[in-house]
């Protein structure tokens, strides 16, 4: 099974003098099947961090390196720890698309996240869990649906709209003015 499997947790201890590329290489050396350094630097966005010991990259690229490792075996199905922890905007979408990719790709992706707008873009199904217990599953719109019936859109005051017309719009349930100094 694990030549199958690959597992991203959410903080992570590499070999510190390893480079990116000489870690990958090494693990890959641990599976019959496996991706090209070359190719998991380029699709995570470490490919400029190729020759870079791993004591010297960032949070978000640890997080992003922890999960090309997680990947170098071409695994059917992956276990992917809060693995958009600490990434900036950019990083986070681009890891958005390489999840989406396995999804694509036929792959059985486990994410856990705290991210609702993360499950929602890339999970077919979600577990609210609390203390290890499961709370609610199903899609993700669902689960909106089901446990979110209002939902709040703040915008500036414009002299040119008054309450009274928002309050006319459909769906809407109210309208709250607060004033800001």
């Amino acid at each position: 099974i694990k030549q199958k499997i690959g597992v991203a947790l959410q903080t992570t201890d590499l070999m510190p003098m390893l480079t990116c590329y000489e870690l990958l290489e090494l693990f890959g050396t641990f599976y019959e099947v496996r991706q090209s350094p070359e190719s998991l630097l380029e699709k995570l966005g470490l490919g400029e961090k190729r020759n870079a010991r791993s004591k010297t990259l960032s949070g978000g690229q640890k997080q992003r390196l922890s999960v090309a490792l997680a990947l170098v075996n071409n695994p059917e199905l992956v276990f992917l720890d809060e693995p958009t922890t600490g990434l900036d905007p950019q990083a986070r979408r681009s890891l958005w698309e390489v999840v989406q990719t396995m999804k694509n790709d036929g792959k059985t992706v486990f994410l856990t996240t705290h991210y609702m707008d993360e499950a929602e873009q890339l999970c077919d199904r979600v577990a609210i869990m609390d203390h290890g217990k499961i709370m609610a599953i199903d899609s993700p719109q669902a689960l909106i649906a089901n446990q979110f019936s209002e939902r709040a859109i703040t915008v500036q005051k414009s002299a040119a709209y008054s309450a009274e017309q928002f309050e006319n719009l459909p769906n809407v349930a109210r309208v709250v003015s607060e004033e800001n100094d």
